[in-house]
C-alpha cells in the first residue's frame, strides 16, 4: 500500500527539479549584443595590445571588472558607444578611437553644448602654473604672458587641473601622463561659449589681478614655440604652415616643423639653401601634429654629400642642400605621431642634441582595427610602438622621445616674449655640447664654417 506513495513522492521531486531549473533559467538575464561586444574587446585588445599593459600600468583585470558591469545597464546604441570610448580611455593610447559603421552613422558624441578657448596657453614652473601665451579673448582681458595661474572660478588651479586631467582622461585616450598635462594646458583650456570664466591671477609684478574672461569661438590649437623668435634684421621668414624657417641675429638658422607631409625631406632642401653657411642649426618640432614621409631621405638631408653616419641606423647623405654643422632639435609634448618619429632620430642616431619642455606626447604606434560582433562599431588600436629600438629598446609608445636636457621657461622670458628653449638652443650652439651624447662631429665630416 505505501510503495505507489513513495513513486508518486519520487516523481513529484523530480518534477520539482526540473521546474526550479526552467525558473532559473528564465530569470536569468540574456547577454545583451552590448555585453558581447564589450567582451570581445576586452578579449580582443588584450590578444593584440596586452604588450603595452606593464609599460603603461594598467590592470586589465579592474578594465574587465568596470566594463562588463557598466556593459550590463548599456540600454542604446548611444550609450554603447560612449561606454566603448571610455574603454579605450583606459588602455592609455592616444591614437584609439571609436569608428560608426553604417549600422550607427547617426550615432554623434556625447550632446553638449558648443565650446570655445580661453585664449591662452599654459606651462608649469616649479610646482606653478604660468601663462605662457595670452591671444584672443584672454588677451582682450588684460591676461599677459609670465602671470601667475591662482584659480579659476574659485578653484585652486593645480586642483582645477587635477580635476580636469581626470574628467577628460575618463572618457579620452592619452599615451602618456604628460600627453595628458599638454593637452588639458592647451587644448583643453576651453569652456562653453557664451559663458564667462573667472581667473584669478597675479599680475608680472607679483599683484592680484582678475580676468572676467567671456569664451567665444577662439580657437584652442597650440601651433609650436611660446614666441617664434625674430629673424636677423632684414630678414623674414620663408616656407609655409608646414615648414618654415629663418636666419636669426646670431646667424644660426631656425626651421619650425610644424606638420609631417609627404614632402618634408624634398621641403627641407628649400630651407637648406637658405641656411646651407649658418654655422648651426635649430630645429623645433613644437606643435607638429603628425603625418607620414621618408625617414631616412630627411635625415640624409643633415649629412655631407658622400657621407654616412653609422651612429645608431645607418643614414647615406640625401638632396641638394645637405647640412653638416652642429643641431639643437626641440620638442614637448605637443609633438605627436610621425613628429615624434622625425625628431627621435636626431637623437637616438647621434646628429642632434635634443632639450625639450618635456618628452614628445609618445602616442607613435602601428594600428590595429577591431570589429565588433554586432557590427555597430569598429575599434582602432596601437598594437606595435613604432621605433621600437628607441629608448633602449622600449619604443615610442607610452613613453615619447625623451630630451638629453629638460629645459623650463623663465618667467621673465615669457614677460619678454622670448622663448627660453631657443635662447636655450642658441647656447648651445654657441658653446657646444658633450661630445659623448651626440657623437656626430662636423669636423669629422667635411663640414667647415
Amino acid at each position: 500500500m505505501n510503495q505507489p506513495a513513495f513513486e508518486v513522492n519520487d516523481a513529484m521531486k523530480s518534477l520539482c527539479l526540473i521546474l526550479l531549473c526552467l525558473l532559473f533559467l528564465l530569470s536569468a538575464k540574456a547577454e545583451t549584443i552590448y555585453e558581447k561586444d564589450m567582451a570581445h574587446a576586452l578579449s580582443e585588445i588584450k590578444t593584440h595590445a596586452g604588450r603595452f599593459f606593464e609599460l603603461k600600468g594598467i590592470d586589465w583585470d579592474a578594465v574587465t571588472r568596470e566594463m562588463m558591469a557598466d556593459a550590463k545597464s548599456v540600454k542604446s546604441d548611444q550609450d554603447h558607444y560612449i561606454l566603448l570610448w571610455r574603454l579605450l580611455a583606459r588602455i592609455k593610447d592616444g591614437h584609439a578611437s571609436v569608428k560608426t559603421t553604417d549600422l550607427t552613422k547617426n550615432i554623434r558624441w556625447i550632446d553638449e553644448k558648443p565650446k570655445g578657448g580661453m585664449g591662452m596657453f599654459w606651462t608649469k614652473i616649479g610646482s606653478d602654473i604660468y601663462v605662457k601665451n595670452a591671444f584672443s579673448v584672454a588677451k582682450d582681458a588684460g591676461v599677459k604672458p609670465r602671470m601667475q595661474v591662482l584659480s579659476i572660478d574659485g578653484v585652486k588651479v593645480n586642483d582645477w587641473l587635477k580635476r580636469q586631467i581626470a574628467e577628460t582622461r575618463d572618457l579620452w585616450s592619452f599615451s602618456t601622463d604628460h600627453q595628458a598635462f599638454f593637452y588639458i594646458t592647451h587644448w583643453g583650456l576651453r569652456a562653453e561659449k557664451g559663458s564667462s570664466i573667472n581667473v584669478n591671477l597675479k599680475d608680472t609684478d607679483g599683484e592680484p589681478f582678475t580676468a572676467d574672461i567671456k569664451i567665444s569661438d577662439t580657437r584652442q590649437v597650440p601651433g609650436g614655440p611660446a614666441f617664434m623668435p625674430e629673424p636677423a634684421a632684414g630678414g623674414k621668414y620663408a616656407g609655409d604652415s608646414n615648414l618654415h624657417w629663418c636666419r636669426l641675429a646670431d646667424g644660426y638658422g631656425y626651421i619650425h616643423v610644424r606638420r609631417c607631409k609627404g614632402n618634408l625631406p624634398e621641403h627641407m632642401d628649400e630651407a637648406l639653401a637658405d641656411l646651407s653657411d649658418a654655422p648651426g642649426l635649430i630645429i623645433d618640432w613644437r606643435g607638429n601634429s603628425g603625418g607620414g614621409f621618408d625617414h631616412d631621405a630627411l635625415f640624409g638631408r643633415f649629412i655631407p654629400e658622400g657621407k654616412v653616419t653609422r651612429f645608431g641606423k645607418a643614414y647615406r647623405s640625401f638632396g641638394h642642400n645637405p647640412y653638416g654643422g652642429p643641431i639643437v632639435t626641440i620638442v614637448d609634448a605637443t609633438c605627436r605621431s610621425a613628429g615624434e618619429t622625425g625628431s627621435g632620430i636626431f637623437k637616438e642616431d647621434g646628429r642632434s642634441y635634443l632639450i625639450g619642455e618635456s618628452p614628445t606626447a609618445g602616442m607613435s604606434s602601428s594600428k590595429k582595427y577591431i570589429e565588433l560582433p554586432s557590427g555597430k562599431f569598429i575599434l582602432r588600436v596601437s598594437v606595435f610602438s613604432n621605433m621600437a629600438r628607441f629608448n633602449k629598446g622600449k619604443g615610442l609608445e607610452g613613453g615619447g622621445v625623451i630630451p638629453h636636457e629638460t629645459v623650463v621657461f623663465r618667467p621673465r622670458d615669457l614677460s619678454e616674449q622670448r622663448d627660453t628653449l631657443i635662447i636655450r638652443a642658441v647656447e648651445l650652439l654657441k658653446n657646444g655640447f658633450p661630445k659623448s651624447v651626440v657623437p656626430y662631429l662636423p669636423a669629422d665630416f667635411g663640414w667647415e664654417e
